[in-house]
């Protein structure tokens, strides 16, 4: 068994040399006569995390995860974000960039759901008022998030004007 290394030299054993330019989602300011990606530079590393959390499989081993590192550039000296997933080794890289990623979209949901939709206005006491509250504030999500998916230019974010 190898010995014990940091998140940080096994994030830079690879190096930035080894990193891929990966593309993982269309960016906001996109419109019908521009597409803008959202992109940056990843490695993905095999490894065995330990830790008090961490239990080990019943031959004693650890088991695998990937380390996945996000490089500034292919010239940086250390990655700038780091993931571990436990998701399968013959994950391909940009799922794992993809859903790493990922975290951006579900912010951005919560976000809307309090500010524009009124999700934290709820001021009644029963169960079944909070139930019907968040009920409705969901359907209304759906609607929002289907128009903006079905619109011409899915890059305005909700409450701007359309032209």
């Amino acid at each position: 068994m190898d010995p014990a290394r940091t998140l940080k030299d096994l994030a830079t054993t690879a190096g930035p040399t080894g990193a891929q330019h990966v593309r993982w989602r269309e960016a906001a300011r996109s419109g019908p006569d521009k597409r803008v990606w959202m992109s940056g530079w990843f490695t993905a590393t095999r490894i065995r995390p330990a830790g008090r959390s961490v239990k080990p499989d019943a031959d004693g081993t650890y088991p695998e995860a990937w380390l996945l590192t996000q490089w500034p550039g292919p010239e940086a000296s250390e990655p700038s974000d780091y993931w571990l997933s436990n998701l399968p080794p013959d994950t391909p890289l940009a799922d794992l960039v993809r859903i790493a990623k990922a975290r951006w979209r579900i912010e951005h949901d919560y976000r809307e759901l309090k500010t524009a939709l009124g999700l934290d206005h709820f001021e009644g006491r029963s169960w079944a008022g909070w139930h019907r509250h968040v009920t409705l504030v969901t359907a209304a999500h759906l609607f929002v998030t289907t128009r903006r998916l079905t619109r011409r230019d899915p890059g305005k974010a909700l409450g701007q004007n359309r032209t």
